[in-house]
Parts: C-alpha cells; sequence; structure tokens
C-alpha cells in the first residue's frame, strides 16, 4: 500500500526537480550557503512538487485508464483512493508553501505558486483540448531550477530568465521525443499531443528548432549569465551532438528509435547540465 502511494507521486519527476532546484541553488550561491536555506529549498519544493503530482494523477486517472501504459496505476485500479491522495496532496503543498514562505522567500513562493497553477490546472485543461500542451506544461517544469536561484538571489534577473529558458527548451525536445515514440498511447486516449495532430515528421522539425534554441540558451547563460566559458564550451559541444541527433530523424528508417535516442540524449544533457552548473562556473 505504501509502494502503491509513493508511486502516486511520481519519484521519478520529484527526483528530477530536487536535482534541478540544487542545481540553481549552488549555481546562485557559488557553494557559499547556509545549509538551512538549502534544506528549506530543497524540503519546499519537493512537497509542491509532490503535491502537483498526487493531484494530476487524480485527475488524469480516466485518462490514464485508456493507456496501456498507464491502465494499472494505482489511481485507475482503486488500490489508492482518490479522496485519501487528495487529502495528501492538500498536506503536502501546504507543508510546501509553508516552508517556502517562512524558511526560504516570497517570490520562491510565487513561483511555486505559478508552477503549481500551471500543472494542475492550465496543463491539465491544454492536454485535453490543444497541441500546444507540451509548451504550456514546460512553465512548471521549469520552474524548480530558477526557484533554486532565485531562494538564493531573492531576485528575478537576466538569468534567472536564461534558467528558465533553457528547461522549457529542453523539455519541448524531450518531451517531443516521448510523444513520437508513445504515439499510440497518446492517440488511444484522444489527446491532441503534436505528434497525433500533425505526424511525426512534423514533430521532428519542431524538435529540431527547440534543440538549437536550447543551445543558443545556454550559450547565453554564459554570455549573460556569468555561467563562464567552461560552461558554454561543454554544454555547446552537448547541444551541438544533440543537434546532430536530431538531424539524423529525417533520414532514420524508424523513428520511433531516433525518437528514444534523442529521449535518451536528454537525460544525459540534463544530468551534465545540472552537473556543469553546480561545477563549472567556480572554476572560471
Amino acid at each position: 500500500m505504501l509502494r502503491a502511494y509513493y508511486a502516486a507521486l511520481k519519484p521519478e519527476r520529484t527526483y528530477a526537480n530536487v536535482m534541478t532546484t540544487s542545481a540553481g541553488f549552488l549555481f546562485a550561491s557559488r557553494w557559499h550557503f547556509a545549509w538551512s536555506l538549502l534544506l528549506a529549498a530543497i524540503a519546499g519544493t519537493t512537497l509542491i512538487v509532490m503535491s502537483a503530482c498526487a493531484v494530476n494523477n487524480c485527475a488524469d486517472r480516466n485518462i490514464d485508464a485508456q493507456m496501456p501504459r498507464t491502465k494499472k496505476r494505482a489511481t485507475v485500479t482503486g488500490v489508492v483512493p482518490i479522496r485519501r491522495l487528495t487529502i495528501l496532496a492538500v498536506v503536502l503543498g501546504i507543508s510546501g508553501f509553508t516552508v517556502l514562505a517562512l524558511r526560504v522567500n516570497w517570490l520562491t513562493v510565487l513561483l511555486g505558486l505559478i508552477a503549481y497553477v500551471d500543472y494542475v490546472v492550465l496543463y491539465a485543461w491544454s492536454k485535453r483540448t490543444t497541441p500546444w500542451s507540451t509548451l504550456i506544461g514546460t512553465v512548471s517544469g521549469a520552474v524548480p531550477l530558477v526557484a533554486g536561484y532565485t531562494a538564493v538571489t531573492n531576485k528575478f534577473d537576466i538569468t534567472a530568465l536564461l534558467l528558465g529558458l533553457v528547461m522549457i527548451f529542453w523539455q519541448m525536445v524531450h518531451f517531443y521525443a516521448i510523444a513520437i515514440f508513445r504515439r499510440n498511447d497518446y492517440a488511444a486516449a484522444h489527446l491532441p499531443v503534436w505528434s497525433v495532430q500533425y505526424g511525426v515528421r512534423n514533430t521532428q522539425m519542431w524538435m529540431i528548432g527547440y534543440t538549437l534554441l536550447y543551445l543558443l540558451a545556454v550559450i547565453g547563460l554564459s554570455l549573460f549569465g556569468h555561467a563562464g566559458w567552461l560552461f558554454a564550451s561543454i554544454t555547446g559541444i552537448l547541444g551541438l551532438y544533440w543537434l546532430y541527433l536530431g538531424t539524423k530523424g529525417f533520414y532514420h528508417l524508424d523513428p520511433t528509435a531516433w525518437a528514444r535516442s534523442m529521449f535518451g540524449f536528454s537525460l544525459i544533457a540534463l544530468l551534465a547540465l545540472s552537473a556543469a552548473i553546480v561545477v563549472l562556473p567556480v572554476l572560471t
């Protein structure tokens, strides 16, 4: 039973957001920080993300029931009662926002609120109605990295903006890759994701564009966000290779295999970005 509740909080998504929050925090602080502030930022973000994921699982149970990949989720089978999960989500959300308000700052609280509304309201609505839902949902995914930064600086500046754009463009490639190799699942649930509405080829073209924007954003983070030349060099090389992988999709015989390779490299790119943003600016 506890394992079912744990899975309903989408731990893989929570861990990814905790990683980017920590990266943003360490980038802003240059490793000169109070442990209490770092722990508060991580704790508050974690609780809010888990709350949002729980609400999302409750809201999407009818959609999940139509897809082979998700039809055995505990919220679909009834192993985890919706009422109890909703109460848990409320408790987690209130706790998370309270931690940020009391121990971090109100700007980070505001960012958390924007991300929460984006994910549980705007994205939940848009994924059922428009192919632009992926772009709408990237706001919530971009906030943790920015929130880690604002937890230290308590200001939204050009660096915060660039951090957000890096994550938005990364997510677009990442999730469009998923939309290709899980296209049949989304079609079965009647979700108008880009690959279902406009086809694989068109989705590939957009992925190339978003990869290029990601590359420009990480370079901009070095030019205007004080990330340093070493950061630009390493992340730029990885971005160029990701762009190269993307162009292979136009002549790859198996678009599903290609999409999986783009997805796999997106995870490498995120890990490398998080590590580079933490370590390299200190060395330059």
